[in-house]
């Protein structure tokens, strides 16, 4: 994926006025995003198509076991959720199916779609490195930086459950192998500054109380500050710096929010019209302005606060192919003693 042009979010006339055939009926969304903002994606759709949504929400697994648990019989028509992990899991269980689709296929980068069309990606957050101005004078510029001895101490990351760390290292994986994949964890695990604890944001307020100098977190949990008070963080915004890693490289990992059609969905064609929609300009424009996310169609305007991040260049590699080395990944977290 090419570098992103970050401009200001300005929602034209145009991006909110195209609409689909009005049609009817309804679609069953199990979803794990737990985002109030997405209730305007849910009420978008509905004015537009005159579907209605019925939603059930919960953690990503759960869901994923009670669609298995369905079977044939479950109501599901599409499964919402965040990170490759997951929809990796999601296709491994065999509860969604492959689709065809026109719309999607032409917005949606190849990178950010499954191999079999199973899952797609909607939008992206960059993993990204924070850091304390006032005491790391030369953070880290790459994700091999980050084992660098010279930061022992230093670093503050969630744990190795997390699937955005999962995903991170299943990346390293796929672009540097297993043994440089082995020996980066074994780095980061020796320069932790504290044992792994809390969400993103807990690790971006260790850089503010003075606990980590340097840490690892999403982009939207940061952006999120920019924009609306977040306790712990928004009051030092000036005092951390951030970095975009490997920027001379393949550019910095990303990790997605995206959905799949369930494989037994009752009302198919109502499940891809919303995968379509969440493809569609508007959605796209939402992500970012109503969640601090990056849209996954190229071109699309950014909210004031995620543009704030800077420009910069995204690692291009296929998803798909990064989430088969989930279960490598988990291997090598138990192997060097990640908690």
């Amino acid at each position: 994926m090419a570098a992103f042009a970050l401009r200001a979010v300005l929602i034209s006339a145009t991006a909110l006025t195209a609409a689909p055939a009005f049609a009817d009926g309804e679609l069953n969304l199990y979803s794990s995003r737990h985002y109030d903002t997405d209730e305007r994606l849910y009420t978008d759709f509905e004015d537009q198509t005159g579907i209605t949504i019925n939603r059930i929400e919960g953690k990503a697994d759960e869901l994923i076991a009670r669609m298995e648990a369905e079977g044939i019989n479950s109501p599901a028509d599409i499964l919402l959720t965040v990170d490759t992990s997951r929809l990796e899991r999601a296709k491994n269980a065999d509860i969604l199916q492959s689709i065809d689709s026109d719309v999607l296929e032409a917005r949606i980068p190849a990178n950010l779609q499954d191999s079999d069309n199973e899952w797609f990606g909607f939008s992206q957050r960059g993993r990204i490195f924070f850091y304390d101005k006032a005491t790391v004078e030369n953070p880290p510029q790459t994700y091999a930086d980050l084992a660098d001895p010279k930061y022992k101490g230093l670093v503050c990351i969630r744990s190795s459950t997390n699937t955005y760390n999962q995903t991170l290292l299943a990346s390293i994986i796929k672009n540097d192998g297993p043994e440089a994949a082995t020996s980066w964890a074994t780095g980061v695990v020796a320069n932790m500054a504290r044992d792994p604890q809390g969400g993103d944001t807990d690790q971006i307020r260790g850089v503010v109380s003075g606990e980590c100098g340097i840490a690892v977190s999403n982009t939207y949990y940061f952006a999120r500050a920019i924009r609306s008070d977040v306790k712990g963080v928004s009051d030092s915004i000036d005092n951390i710096g951030w970095v975009f890693p490997n920027q001379d490289g393949r550019g910095a990992h990303m990790n997605l929010s995206g959905a799949g059609v369930a494989k037994h969905a009752p009302n198919k064609d109502n499940a891809v019209k919303f995968m379509e929609y969440l493809a569609s300009n508007q959605a796209q424009v939402y992500f970012s302005a109503g969640n601090d996310e990056y849209p996954a169609v190229k071109g699309t305007d950014l909210a004031p606060s995620v543009a704030k991040l800077g420009d910069f260049k995204a690692d291009a590699v296929d998803l798909s192919k990064v989430a088969k080395q989930i279960p490598a990944a988990q291997k090598i977290f138990a192997k060097v003693g990640w908690e």
